[in-house]
């Protein structure tokens, strides 16, 4: 396989620790439910929903030598996901993610991707220095890119000569740091996958609906914008125009990694061919059907 057929995700591949109830919950609530494991981070959600819709991603992050990277190592080839090119640090713990989730959504989440932030780029070496690509000639196909990279670096990836080549989508690990992607509308390179309130962030505005948000951010100066809110309307807009569709109605039984499961969903359409109309109505029912629990992870 060719590098421009190749898909690379890059960013947080960690351990989700994840409580559900069937309650509602506020800030103090003790309440019964479940609290599963699983793999996560916005990088392996998006790698996991890919080969889901029969994509074959490849893995750059850090993950450490301990027993938890190990164990979620070996998770990600039995997922099917390319882990050659991981950068395995043996003073680095395995990254967490623990969230709180209600019948009302989420209600408090901590990411700790302090050993992503201190690998920095090293994780990117396949990409600088080969077998991926170099300044030289860089990588062309499509890479998936998370927030939960330093603003530094990812200010770095937005400039530099070993990225130009790739088609690049980016999204905001959380809203907290949508602000790290403020290079790739300066820049106006890649799509970008962003909610309401991260667009919101980026234009330092209050927006009431996606298509405004969108708009905006084309303003700004981003190459191409999905802006998602929630269970209303969604936009994909480029210069030659914008499209909007609303998803459809389901009920919702969990929300963490919906909208990796969209930009994934997203990405497997546009690879198989499918227009903007399409691949954001695809992308879409895939959302749908994830948040309703219809998709097994």
């Amino acid at each position: 396989m060719t590098n421009k057929h190749k898909i690379l995700c890059v960013g947080s591949v960690l351990w989700d620790i994840i409580g559900r109830s069937a309650s509602h919950m506020r800030a103090g609530s003790d309440v019964p439910g479940r609290i599963i494991r699983l793999p996560g981070g916005v990088c392996m959600n998006i790698a996991m929903a890919l080969s889901r819709f029969g994509l074959k991603p490849d893995l750059l992050s850090a993950i450490g030598q301990d027993a938890e990277g190990n164990e979620l190592v070996s998770e990600c080839a039995r997922r099917g996901l390319g882990t050659d090119f991981l950068y395995r640090s043996a003073d680095l713990p395995t990254d967490r993610y623990m969230a709180i989730e209600g019948a009302n959504g989420l209600i408090a989440a901590i990411a700790d991707a302090h050993s992503l932030e201190a690998a920095g780029d090293k994780i990117l070496n396949p990409l600088k220095f080969g077998p991926l690509g170099s300044d030289e000639t860089p990588f062309n196909g499509l890479i998936a890119l998370d927030g939960n990279l330093t603003a530094s670096l990812l200010e770095e990836i937005a400039i530099s000569p070993s990225f130009s080549s790739a088609d690049l989508r980016v999204a905001p690990a959380s809203p907290g740091k949508a602000e790290r992607l403020l290079p790739f509308v300066r820049s106006g390179r890649g799509t970008l996958y962003v909610n309401l309130e991260e667009a919101g962030i980026l234009c330092q505005l209050n927006f009431d609906n996606s298509s405004d948000a969108a708009a905006k951010l084309l303003e700004r100066g981003a190459f191409r914008v999905l802006v998602t809110n929630g269970g209303e309307s969604c936009c994909d807009a480029t210069q030659d125009g914008l499209v909007t569709q609303r998803p459809p109605k389901v009920l919702v039984t969990r929300v963490t990694g919906a909208g990796d499961t969209f930009m994934a969903a997203h990405i497997a359409a546009e690879c198989d061919g499918s227009d903007r109309k399409d691949a954001l109505s695809r992308a879409l029912h895939a959302a749908a059907a994830y948040v309703s629990g219809e998709i097994a992870i």
